[in-house]
């Protein structure tokens, strides 16, 4: 059972960084960068046919896109609170499916199936495909130390959402928020959703033009579903060991490193 996060005591200083802490905060600067790559390269293998799909999509559909993508965001951070209520039978869901392959496989299956039908199947899909990743993003959560069925956390997997696209111009997570507390109703959930959904919905448009074509979006959308899986989840190792970290040594020594990684990864190697 996990225990509820610690939350920063302003009475009580912070740890100072010491060598083993400044090298977890450049690995999880590098984990960032290798997430991304990896979903460029399963964009990449899609090639043309992405491409394609993404010219095929009149502005209507993606209107549809991003509102799917809210809609989406929205049913996953419901769910994921009543799945995870012990004495529903979680327990079991979660010893067979709880792993992040599992997650991963599963995921693959079904954008293979949301591809058959084109993009009015690849719709109907996405809930499905965004409530899988959301509960992997909550495990991550949870090995760092946080309740993976409250409130609190749950805004904080949608956060991870916000990641937007793996550009070179995106540090992939907003760490100007990290600390930030969340206000917790409905209306400021939704709030947030909407400020998300923009970007998630960015990143779903290469996935949902792979699918465009129907039979043939079959393997896209199981190339990107898995690629989906993998940057999101490497996102929220990268989110909440950031969180983990902060509640230890404060946040501001604890990004100051992580810039300060992110920097040094940008600058040219001397040859």
């Amino acid at each position: 059972m996990s225990t509820p996060m610690r939350e920063i005591n302003p009475e009580v200083p912070p740890r100072p960084l010491d060598d083993s802490v400044r090298a977890e905060i450049a690995a999880l600067a590098e984990r960032q960068a290798r997430a991304g790559r990896g979903l460029m390269r399963i964009i990449n293998l899609a090639g043309d046919r992405v491409e394609g799909g993404m010219r095929m999509l009149p502005k209507p559909a993606r209107t549809r896109i991003e509102a799917a993508a809210r809609a989406a965001l929205s049913r996953s951070y419901d769910v994921a609170a009543r799945t995870r209520r012990p004495g529903n039978g979680a327990g079991a869901l979660e010893a067979a499916f709880g792993t992040d392959g599992a997650a991963r496989v599963m995921a693959t299956i079904s954008g293979a199936v949301g591809g058959l039908g084109g993009l009015t199947t690849a719709l109907a899909e996405l809930p499905v495909a965004t409530t899988m990743i959301f509960r992997a993003v909550q495990r991550v959560a949870e090995a760092n130390g946080e309740d993976p069925a409250s409130d609190e956390t749950r805004a904080e997997c949608l956060r991870v959402f916000g990641a937007g696209g793996p550009d070179e111009e995106d540090e992939g997570i907003d760490t100007a928020f990290l600390g930030a507390r969340l206000g917790l109703s409905g209306v400021a959930v939704n709030r947030l959703i909407s400020r998300i959904a923009p970007r998630f919905a960015t990143v779903l448009g290469q996935k949902l033009a792979g699918q465009a074509v129907p039979i043939l979006g079959a393997a896209a959308g199981a190339g990107t579903n898995y690629a989906f899986v993998d940057y999101y989840v490497e996102v929220a190792h990268v989110h909440f060991g950031l969180r983990r970290l902060a509640r230890i040594h404060g946040e501001e020594q604890v990004l100051d490193a992580f810039h300060a990684a992110l920097e040094r990864r940008r600058m040219p190697t001397k040859r």
